[in-house]
């Protein structure tokens, strides 16, 4: 019945075939956080193979995962419309742009996929490592954009765990075998159905036994993660800069009532002056800090332009290590093209300097005294393995600041947290979040929430720091070798399918 269904749709016209392929794409979106319906993701994926097996031409099978894609990231992304809200009179014309173009463009990844693997015969192979090739290509195509990979519906679940080995690209490859599995369902191979099953099963199980247990956190440093929460529309008024100052102080300083605080984390740009003139806000701070280091975002300009940073301060309000972001958001932090959009009046949606942000020079380390070292991260940086894994030393921990104000507060801040859990459990490494708006958190080093605060909540976290685990095989490897066993898949059966035509 189901394969009938499906031989239907693809007998419509062009136009009215568009909106069933893209809902079953938009129910592939559906494991993405905060709904986290994994199911979902794995029978819409296996609905959407099927048609592209059942293709007529290698055109039409380009336009089911064109228009199955575009489906997806229409509801994936959604969130991208949110950060041109927030100065609607300004923006806000620009968010369906937004939509439709990031769901359209992203969708080509889809297309390539549905093409490869009608011109490979339809062999479910190719359609896994196909589609592994374009999620990795995702993630670093014109600076990269890895949101929303589909091995991200796994991230809270018990398969999390194998990320420490394989990364998103693994966990993408599971969910594809998955979706093989349904749709040689819809086949009606029962036995190849319950093979497919049990590999999963034995994969899930691998995945619980081998997933260590808490560390012991009793004698650990204890961090204090300020989160602040404060409106992105407030952040910069003149009138509510004091206010929002003097509550991050507060929380800074504490209540007294446990430990004193190794290490004290504020959230990306949450010194609301240049740090040339900042002295006098890093001397209140360090008073609060009442001698425990402590780690802030602001923005600082060198004479040739504005960098988004992160300073450390030592207990006298000295600086004592900065950190440059060096991942900018395209169109958020900076405009390509930036000069020739300038000369009408067109900026960078966070740009709040006029000429956008230069990038920082790359990866780097800072020593907290007591602590280790920690490798920084600013927001987005932290959607990149590539820029996790990208520092020639291992730190002892992730320590990730962020202002997810502009990501609204239905998908964007959740999806910004599971992926800062898989950051954790792909490196073996314990992350500290401080998020201005959004979640604030500690993350232990297999991906697990120890302590958090949320959306519409303020104050500050005490929270042990959790221990590391030794390196991961996937912060030995990274991405590289699994794209490229994808990308060799993919060239043996374009050329088995060749042999056999």
């Amino acid at each position: 019945m189901v394969s009938a269904g499906l031989d239907s749709i693809l007998a419509r016209r062009r136009l009215s075939q568009w909106p069933i392929i893209a809902a079953i794409g938009a129910i592939a979106a559906l494991g993405q956080e905060p709904l986290g319906l994994w199911p979902a993701t794995i029978c819409a994926l296996g609905l959407i193979f099927a048609l592209i097996r059942k293709a007529a031409s290698g055109k039409q099978a380009l336009g089911v995962g064109w228009i199955a894609g575009a489906g997806y990231f229409a509801v994936a992304l959604s969130w991208i419309v949110e950060p041109f809200l927030v100065d609607l009179a300004r923006h806000g014309w620009m968010a369906p742009f937004a939509l439709l173009g990031v769901s359209v463009g992203f969708g080509l990844f889809w297309a390539f996929v549905g093409w490869v693997t009608f011109k490979a015969g339809g062999q479910s192979i190719v359609f896994i490592g196909a589609f592994v090739f374009a999620e990795f290509a995702r993630g670093y195509a014109l600076t990269g954009f890895p949101w929303a990979q589909l091995g991200h519906v796994l991230i809270d679940t018990a398969w999390l765990y194998l990320a420490s080995y394989a990364g998103s690209l693994g966990l993408t490859a599971l969910v594809l075998l998955g979706a093989i599995g349904v749709t040689v369902l819809i086949d009606g191979k029962w036995l190849f159905f319950a093979v497919m099953f049990g590999v999963l099963a034995c994969l899930f199980g691998a995945s619980v036994g081998l997933t260590p247990k808490a560390g012991a956190i009793d004698q650990s440093p204890m961090i204090r993660i300020v989160h602040t929460n404060e409106m992105q529309q407030d952040r910069w008024d003149p009138d509510k800069i004091p206010v929002n100052f003097e509550r991050k102080l507060e929380f800074t300083a504490g209540d007294d009532t446990g430990p004193s605080p190794a290490l004290i984390v504020w959230p990306e740009t949450s010194i609301p002056v240049l740090l040339e003139r900042a002295q006098t806000a890093l001397d209140a701070i360090a008073q609060d800090a009442n001698g425990a280091p402590v780690i802030a975002g602001l923005q600082r300009f060198d004479g040739d332009g504005f960098f988004n940073s992160l300073i450390k301060l030592d207990g006298e309000g000295d600086v004592a290590a900065i950190y440059d972001k060096h991942h900018l958001v395209p169109f958020g932090e900076y405009l390509p093209f930036g000069e020739t959009f300038a000369k009408f009046g067109i900026f960078g949606l966070s740009d709040t300097t006029g000429g956008g942000y230069q990038p920082g020079a790359g990866p780097q380390v800072l020593d907290i005294e007591g602590l280790g070292t920690a490798l920084p991260l600013i927001c987005y940086e932290g959607v990149f393995p590539q820029d996790v894994g990208g520092y020639d030393k291992r730190p002892d921990f992730l320590m990730l600041i962020t202002n997810d104000a502009w990501f609204g507060e239905i998908s964007g801040p959740y999806q910004h947290l599971a992926q800062a859990r898989l950051r954790s459990a792909e490196q073996g490494l314990p992350m500290i979040r401080s998020a201005n708006t959004g979640i604030s958190a500690m993350i232990d080093a297999t991906g697990r929430i120890t302590h958090q605060m949320g959306l519409d909540e303020a104050g500050w976290i005490d929270a042990p720091l959790p221990p590391a685990l030794p390196a991961t095989a996937y912060s030995r490897m990274g991405d590289w070798p699994i794209a490229a066993l994808a990308f060799v898949i993919v060239g043996l059966g374009w050329f088995r399918a060749r042999l056999s035509s």
